[in-house]
């Protein structure tokens, strides 16, 4: 649990264009893993599940700044 609070800390403090290469980056990071999980199946196939979820947290971030909360 606390890897889910130091992240949502450390991304807190980012500016918009700062998200948005973040959340590039890591959608080219899933697709790769997605990719190589297709061909042979990866050690640890839960690093997917929890990319997909931090890439969530980032577009939360980014919806506030957006909206002004």
């Amino acid at each position: 649990m606390s890897k889910k609070v130091d992240f949502v800390k450390s991304i807190s403090g980012l500016s918009e264009t700062e998200l948005n290469a973040r959340i590039k980056e890591d959608e080219m990071r899933i697709k790769k893993l997605m990719f190589t999980h297709s061909m042979a199946p990866l050690e640890n196939p839960q690093t997917i599940r929890s990319l997909r979820r931090d890439i969530a947290r980032l577009k939360t971030q980014l919806r506030k700044i957006q909206i002004g909360a």
